[in-house]
């Protein structure tokens, strides 16, 4: 592996401005990529985002039973027709990708050898 001292030297080297390295405060702030924290390394902020998920679901679904509808066919008047119907034609996707579709696509295992 390279070291940054290096790569800098090859940048100036090809005539381009290289930014100098961040020290001080703004540093430790960055930290290093393999100890730095992310957002959802934390399991409390995955279930606040879950959570947060959940009721907004449930938010709207207590809603579209208030909200006017003006179906075409009479089906889509039916309380949480869309919901049921979105999360029916995912299944069917991903069934159809699985079961039709990988078949026609999949090679052999020796097929590179």
């Amino acid at each position: 592996m390279r070291d940054s001292k290096d790569i800098g030297k090859a940048k100036n080297e090809q005539g381009l401005d290289v930014p100098k390295a961040e020290s001080g405060p703004a540093a430790a702030e960055h930290g290093n990529a393999e100890t730095r924290q992310y957002l959802f390394d934390n399991p409390k902020n995955v279930s606040r985002l879950l959570r947060f998920f959940f009721l907004s679901l449930l938010v709207l679904l207590v809603l579209e039973i208030f909200v006017h509808k003006h179906p075409h066919f009479p089906w889509e008047g039916w309380p949480e027709f869309y919901a049921v119907f979105g999360f029916v034609a995912c299944v069917a996707l991903v069934l159809a990708a699985k079961y039709i579709l990988r078949p026609l696509v999949k090679r052999g295992e020796d097929y590179y050898d």
